[in-house]
């Protein structure tokens, strides 16, 4: 029975022996495939993560939601032959994703109306808890795309280890560049209502599943949206030295 949920081998040597040349090959498209993947993730990730008030609880909370979401990205992919037979999951999913987006533009609007300003989460755990389930619900995604490159788990496996280190720097990074650009972190929820569109899509009409070109199109012009106004800067004033009356 467990056989069914969790298939795992670790080869150190033989036929099957993970030092194969072609292994090589498949190790560096999921370092690629992860990379471009935690991108998006990493600046919705960092869009949530803002929503503390405190720097430190903000850089805490990034570090506790990452450790949530490498064990939950784990158990994913250990449970990945089984989760993909399930269309349920990735409803639940998209779900997920498309009531984070829903919450926090409807929170803009009523902020833009003259309502007080409500945080998408008003405590670290409520955000630690946000950031994990929102990488596992990215991930069902990506850790499908991975299952398709390689069919070893031990390799789908480095590719999660990996996905999960760019994306500790990649959503740090973020974090500083949300205080830098207006829309960035709009452009993250954006994104995340993108990616559960297309979970909702392919979990109820795969037929209609729009092409991945288009996806990554859509989140590249996203991004470029995001980055497109800078916060002013404000200069610090200089202090003006009075003139001496030279008698």
């Amino acid at each position: 029975m467990l056989e069914t949920f969790f298939k795992i081998d670790f080869p150190f040597w033989g036929e099957a022996s993970w030092w194969r040349p072609e292994v090589l090959p498949i190790i560096l498209v999921l370092v690629l495939l992860e990379a471009i993947l935690s991108a998006d993730n990493a600046v919705a990730l960092a869009s949530i993560v803002r929503s503390l008030p405190d720097p430190e609880q903000e850089r805490w909370a990034l570090r506790y939601g990452i450790i949530g979401a490498f064990v939950l990205r784990v158990v994913l992919i250990l449970t990945a032959t089984w989760v993909i037979r399930f269309w349920q999951f990735e409803l639940a999913g998209a779900l997920y994703l498309l009531w984070l987006a829903g919450k926090y533009f409807l929170e803009k609007a009523a902020e833009a109306s003259g309502q007080p300003h409500v945080p998408m989460a008003s405590t670290l755990w409520q955000v630690v808890v946000l950031v994990s389930l929102t990488d596992l619900a990215f991930s069902l995604d990506s850790v499908t795309a991975a299952v398709a490159v390689a069919e070893e788990t031990w390799l789908v496996l480095l590719g999660g280890v990996l996905g999960i280190v760019a994306l500790r720097f990649l959503a740090g990074l973020f974090i500083q560049l949300l205080e830098e650009y207006t829309y960035l972190e709009s452009a993250g929820y954006v994104i995340v209502a993108l990616v559960g569109t297309r979970l909702l899509i392919k979990s109820v009409a795969a037929t209609w599943l729009p092409p991945e070109w288009l996806m990554l199109t859509a989140i590249g012009l996203v991004f470029l949206w995001g980055f497109s106004r800078r916060e002013p800067t404000v200069a610090t004033p200089t202090e003006e030295v009075p003139e001496k009356a030279v008698k």
